[in-house]
């Protein structure tokens, strides 16, 4: 199956073109044969050519700079011939002048900014550019495929120029099964995708390491708190995480490890099902509760389905405040493929918020059971 992106990756590469040459000078001279034409027929010439000296400065926030270079000399030399083939009537030589001066003078401050706003859109392409492969070993493109899972979704950061929010998912095919993480960070700028950092990069390396999923859990606990403590010695704030931690092998059951996360939802032959876990504390927590790590377990027959989704989706609210019925509203989808249900949901939380703004970032992860196991 052929990878996609994220969602949020297809943005940062959303490239307004520029103009065609030939667009450009049939605007330009267009524009200019009705300028003249309408001196022509006013008897005012001279005055109607102070509307085309303003031209250059739109093309300078459209065009390219050769493009316009062009729209400035060609409105300079209408300009200047203009000038001297009028008889001046009720123009001085001053008023003259003076309109050849602002003509030559918006031409090059028009090239001028055409020239740093290209600059910047260049240096704004790299950046997005250097941000997206970071962001592509950070939180890996979906779908992601191993033996016992299809793993697919959407990832939206809240600032849709962002490529990286609060919200972290990964996939790990370790030697004990197939070991998915879904987790929200508390609060929300840079900090808040530092300690996304530190639990993705301590899941992939433990997952691979510790047997059991409590020793899992217990080693994403060590990286928040140890994340805290340089947060700490800085001056920025403490942060916790809400996390899954599911385990996905050749047994019928699955493990779970809830850490004060939302619970998933199964969905198997049209039904859905909301398995009934223990929550934990966040991680970066654990050392204040007296309660060990405990994992969950129950049925995930070949075929069926996972959700697993973040607040973003959950705490989604109407115009009325009425939040958004995550349960009916995955029922009434329950018979999409598990690679179209994250985006119809997705789109269906959209609309039920009247397209208004965002307050959280969302994730939203199907997890669907290999046939043959």
């Amino acid at each position: 199956m052929p990878r996609k992106p994220p969602k949020q990756l297809e943005r940062p590469f959303e490239v307004i073109e520029p103009p065609r040459n030939t667009e450009v000078v049939i605007g330009v001279v267009s524009v200019t044969f009705v300028v003249l034409l309408l001196g022509a027929l006013s008897g005012s010439p001279v005055w109607l050519l102070g509307l085309l000296v303003f031209l250059p400065g739109t093309a300078s926030a459209l065009c390219t700079v050769r493009q316009t270079e062009f729209v400035a000399a060609w409105i300079a030399l209408v300009v200047i011939v203009a000038v001297l083939v009028q008889n001046g009537d009720g123009q001085s030589r001053l008023d003259r002048t003076l309109m050849v001066l602002l003509t030559l003078a918006l031409g090059a401050a028009s090239v001028y900014a055409c020239h740093r706003r290209v600059q910047r859109e260049h240096e704004t392409f790299r950046l997005r550019s250097t941000a997206a492969a970071m962001q592509r070993h950070i939180l890996r493109p979906l779908p992601l495929l191993t033996d016992d899972v299809l793993v697919d979704g959407v990832y939206e950061p809240v600032q849709e120029d962002r490529l990286v929010g609060g919200d972290i998912y990964d996939v790990v095919h370790s030697p004990w099964g197939t070991r998915v993480l879904i987790g929200d960070v508390q609060g929300k700028g840079l900090p808040a995708v530092g300690a996304a950092f530190a639990v993705i990069g301590a899941f992939r390396e433990a997952a691979h390491r510790e047997p059991t999923l409590t020793a899992l859990a217990d080693a994403l606990d060590a990286s928040v708190v140890r994340h805290n403590s340089y947060a700490a010695q800085t001056g920025d704030d403490e942060r916790f995480v809400t996390a899954l931690v599911v385990n996905i092998d050749a047994n019928e059951e699955v493990q779970v490890i809830n850490c004060g996360h939302i619970l998933p939802q199964l969905l198997h032959n049209g039904t859905v099902v909301t398995p009934v876990l223990d929550s934990g504390v966040p991680l970066g927590l654990a050392g204040l509760s007296a309660e060990p790590t405990t994992v969950g377990w129950f049925g995930f027959p070949p075929g069926a389905t996972l959700l697993l989704t973040t607040d973003g989706l959950t705490e989604t609210r109407a115009a009325d405040g009425t939040f958004y019925p995550v349960t009916d509203r995955v029922t009434a989808r329950v018979s999409l493929s598990p690679t179209d249900l994250p985006a119809a949901l997705y789109d269906d939380a959209r609309a039920f918020a009247g397209g208004g703004s965002r307050h959280d970032d969302v994730a939203i992860l199907s997890v669907r059971r290999s046939p043959h196991r």
